[in-house]
């Protein structure tokens, strides 16, 4: 391939970034890349020989590969990264070339990147990716926001390389601005939520039932093969089939129980509070990861003051229908306050999400697809203003069928001493969110009393003051 042949480019040859090319390539799209590190950019060639596909390690001659206008995607890290290489790239330019954004960028910065390029003249998207790697090389679940008037450009591009479901592709332009990256932060948040509500479930068979990992797999086999279909299901079941290759034993069982985070999980938490916006079990699968990461401490804990886990007395077969029932119900609500999020985020900061189109695009490609995703669908198709899911009938109903399994496990564990915070916040959102009193009256006296922050009435409007009396 020579002269300027490549129909886009891609900074960034990781894991991902490589993929994506290549999967560009796949479908009949001449690309180039460009890498500092020429071990990806060999690597990029190697698995790129038949393919146009072309390889750089200079930013100046890649760029001259491009047809123009251009059009550069990014996949180098989050962060000072991303305007780095921008700050290198737009010297060599023209007015008018697209750069794209496909790292896990924290929306605030692609807010501001597509503020102060437009400026410039560089119209600008924010495109998020979901999949990992394997989504990455044979279709993923793309979220791009921004320039409306260049999605045009690689509209095409972009849901020829997305997964498909029932032949439509797993990609729409979701809104201006950052709405892509805010979109994928609440992907990504929702994914905290599925992956602890799964891990839960997997302590209470593991240490409240007893149950060996084998009968793990046929579990989590079955569960996959009915409402809770979904990928997390799916690799969750193939996980306790492998064996390690070091010591022979179950790979599950020589992994350490410490878990990390990169920062979206935290960033969503962060929003919602700004937004007001309780997305409970979401704030929960966080905090468990943190948790998580004080082993040295919870070891001391437990040598001190014993552990509080006890075999459950429910037989298992009795318990594992009830355990499945909840866990579905959980979904729907962590799916739901990450969904009900992003319907605030949208009107506060006029992004015009169409949440159906949202529900549309994860059900193939990304990492939280599942069945009940059509479900979630249909009630946006119903009622598009939908602001929380559980005021849409059907689904309401949906959780409430399930309510007494939920309460059922939930109390189990209690009495086990197993952790299951996520279920647990599951449970009380539940209950406080269709609760029509809640006991934030005394909360506004006690504010008024220690700090004259004022309270409101049920029978007049307005702030008031109380000058309170000790009793």
């Amino acid at each position: 391939m020579a002269g300027q042949t490549a129909q886009i480019g891609m900074i960034g040859l990781g894991v991902m970034g490589r993929n994506l090319l290549l999967n560009m390539a796949d479908h009949g799209y001449a690309v180039a890349g460009y890498d500092r590190n020429p071990e990806q950019v060999a690597a990029l060639v190697r698995e790129g020989a038949g393919k146009p596909v072309i390889a750089e390690t200079e930013l100046a001659a890649f760029l001259k590969r491009l047809k123009l206008p251009r059009a550069v995607m990014l996949l180098v890290p989050a962060g000072g990264p991303v305007d780095a290489v921008i700050t290198e790239l737009l010297p060599l330019l023209a007015r008018g070339d697209l750069i794209i954004d496909g790292g896990n960028s924290y929306f605030e910065e692609t807010e501001r990147r597509c503020r102060d390029l437009s400026q410039q003249g560089f119209p600008f998207l924010g495109v998020g990716v979901s999949g990992g790697e394997e989504g990455a090389r044979r279709g993923p679940s793309l979220m791009p926001g921004g320039a409306r008037e260049a999605y045009p450009r690689v509209q095409k591009l972009l849901e020829a390389i997305a997964a498909s479901v029932d032949g439509v592709p797993c990609v729409a332009w979701l809104g201006s601005g950052s709405a892509g990256h805010y979109v994928k932060m609440v992907h990504n948040g929702i994914e905290y939520g599925l992956m602890q509500l799964i891990a839960e479930s997997y302590d209470l068979m593991k240490r409240g039932l007893g149950l060996d990992n084998q009968r793990l797999q046929e579990v989590y086999r079955g569960w996959n093969r009915g409402a809770l279909n979904g990928y997390l299901m799916e690799i969750t079941a193939d996980i306790f089939g492998q064996i390690d290759d070091r010591t022979g034993h179950d790979r599950i069982d020589v992994i350490l129980d410490a878990a990390r985070q990169k920062g979206t999980g935290m960033w969503i938490a962060q929003n919602a509070m700004t937004l007001q916006v309780p997305i409970p079990i979401i704030d929960m699968a966080v905090m468990m990861r943190d948790l998580s990461g004080f082993k040295e401490q919870r070891e001391r804990v437990a040598l001190e003051l014993g552990s509080a886990v006890q075999p459950f007395e429910d037989d298992p077969e009795e318990l594992l229908p009830a355990l499945e029932q909840a866990l579905y119900a959980a979904m729907i609500l962590t799916f739901g306050q990450g969904l009900a999020l992003l319907h605030k985020a949208s009107e506060v900061r006029d992004y015009g999400v169409d949440l159906a189109e949202v529900t549309r695009i994860w059900r193939g490609g990304c990492i939280i697809r599942a069945a009940l995703l059509d479900g979630l669908r249909a009630a946006y198709l119903r009622n598009p203003g939908l602001a929380n899911l559980l005021f849409d009938p059907h689904l309401a109903q949906e959780v409430l069928a399930r309510e007494q399994d939920l309460r059922r496990v939930v109390s189990a564990a209690v009495r086990s001493g197993v952790p299951v915070p996520g279920l647990m916040a599951a449970l009380a959102y539940l209950d406080g969110y269709r609760s029509a009193r809640l006991p934030a009256n005394l909360i506004q006296a006690q504010r008024d009393y220690f700090g004259a922050h004022t309270y409101e009435r049920i029978d007049a409007a307005g702030k008031f003051h109380s000058e309170w009396q000790r009793s």
